[in-house]
């Protein structure tokens, strides 16, 4: 993206430069990722959620993780007392319990992933969303992404940079989604 806009402006006339076109005028401007991620209400929210859903995940893994190891620990220390019949019947039903446990948490780690695939699937539509009413209201034809480490876009005039505008609408349309 940011090749072709260089090339297209090597085509226009020598008094028309990149560094003249500006978020007031132009219609390309960027939005920087990181700032916008790191002060937009929802995203905080959304975060604050998955982080309580995932300790709440973890702690119900380690109390049965706990739980079937006191019950394995329990069993060693009367090992010697039982028959072979029942050692065997204990150790089978350990290891079926073992197993039921790692699927519980292999199940467990897989709906997080899910819930947290499905909130940031919700946060790219909510913002992709507004970023094209954004867009359309300001007369900008093109909203591009700044990203550090992401190399689609090296560098962006600050004068194209419309992220606070941006955080700030979409905290007050959440704010008000809140309510």
């Amino acid at each position: 993206v940011a090749g072709t806009i260089a090339a297209c402006n090597q085509n226009k006339s020598s008094d028309k430069s990149a560094a003249t076109v500006t978020a007031g005028t132009g219609s390309i401007v960027y939005v920087n990722q990181d700032t916008l991620l790191s002060k937009y209400d929802y995203f905080k929210d959304m975060s604050k959620r998955l982080e309580d859903k995932g300790k709440s995940a973890q702690n119900d893994v380690g109390s049965r993780q706990q739980a079937l190891q006191r019950e394995a620990a329990e069993y060693q220390k009367s090992a010697n007392t039982l028959s072979a019949d029942q050692r065997a019947t204990t150790e089978q039903r350990l290891q079926r319990e073992g197993q039921e446990f790692q699927q519980y948490q292999q199940n467990a780690a897989a709906q997080f992933q899910n819930e947290q695939g499905e909130e940031q699937k919700k946060l790219y539509e909510k913002v992709a969303a507004f970023m094209k009413d954004y867009a359309k209201e300001k007369g900008y034809k093109m909203i591009l992404t700044f990203q550090k480490g992401n190399t689609t876009m090296w560098y962006g005039d600050p004068g194209l940079d419309v992220t606070s505008d941006v955080i700030k609408r979409l905290n007050d349309a959440y704010a008000k989604d809140k309510k």
